[in-house]
């Protein structure tokens, strides 16, 4: 009985791996010393903004979750593709034209796809898919241009304006609305950009996503827990301006003084963050009962 001999596995190529590494070190300094002047700007708007104080938490994030796929990582084929490096080097490019012509949105969105391209040049398009998902999650660290800001924020304040003169002129308070200006007897409110719901979205947003991904496991579910966070910081935000109306109207109550309103402004966001988790919790029940079927 003829018995084959197994065949010897190749032998690692200790030299190859050593010029791997080095030429990761090598991008990321170039990286590090390009992107100084975006990272400085990215530091300053988080630390100095209510709005991007999340910013912080992205990055570790985004890492965390990398590293839990390790295992899954680690059994992947490596592929190097040269089209990582065409992405690196256009990347590169449309980042020195934006940091040129003043356009921080964009500069600071091309770490993304630099990133991507650095690793679709050392491990290939399947280390890509994998590490999609705390790619993606990295535009959060980046702000929202000043424009669209804008664009959307009005719209948000005028419908939070006037649901909330509905449900309160509904129990008897005499109130109306000129745009984001409410009317009561003695005294004008406004709904300025803090209570259009934008700047509570933001978190949400980051916070709904983080909440899906590590408790379900259904992308569909995951999305609509992401998407929820935008009726949810409207009707928050509605239950904030109505409660100021009526604490006004009926017990002379300024909800809307400095102090008030930011202690009123944690705790609309506490509900906000209470109704994301209850939600979360109905949209696992509905996981794990797909997971039985």
């Amino acid at each position: 009985m003829l018995q084959t001999s197994p065949q010897p596995l190749p032998p690692s190529n200790p030299a190859k791996g050593k010029l791997s590494i080095l030429f990761f070190v090598a991008l990321l300094l170039c990286f590090v010393v390009a992107y100084v002047p975006v990272l400085k700007s990215l530091i300053h708007t988080w630390s100095t903004s209510d709005d991007y104080s999340h910013g912080f938490f992205i990055l570790p994030i985004s890492l965390y979750i990398a590293w839990q796929k390790k295992d899954e990582l680690s059994r992947l084929d490596v592929r190097p593709s040269k089209w990582g490096l065409v992405l690196f080097i256009f990347s590169l490019m449309i980042y020195f034209l934006a940091y040129s012509a003043g356009i921080r949105t964009l500069s600071s969105f091309t770490i993304i796809p630099l990133w991507a391209g650095i690793i679709l040049y050392l491990f290939g398009f399947r280390m890509v898919g994998a590490l999609m998902f705390p790619l993606f999650f990295l535009l959060f660290m980046i702000p929202v241009p000043s424009q669209i800001y804008s664009f959307l924020t009005i719209p948000l304040q005028l419908t939070v304006s006037k649901v909330s003169v509905m449900l309160t002129s509904g129990i008897g308070i005499p109130i109306f609305a000129e745009g984001n200006v409410l009317h009561l007897p003695g005294r004008t409110l406004e709904v300025v950009e803090a209570c259009s719901g934008l700047r509570s979205l933001l978190s949400l947003f980051v916070l709904s996503i983080v909440f899906g991904y590590f408790s379900l496991r259904s992308n569909l579910l995951r999305s609509v827990l992401f998407v929820s966070a935008v009726p949810v910081a409207i009707l928050v935000n509605i239950v904030r301006v109505s409660l100021i109306v009526v604490a006004f109207y009926y017990f002379n109550f300024d909800l809307a003084s400095a102090s008030m309103h930011t202690w009123l402004g944690l705790g609309i966001f506490f509900l906000a963050l209470i109704i994301i988790f209850v939600e979360r919790g109905i949209l696992a029940i509905w996981d794990h009962s797909a997971d039985v079927k």
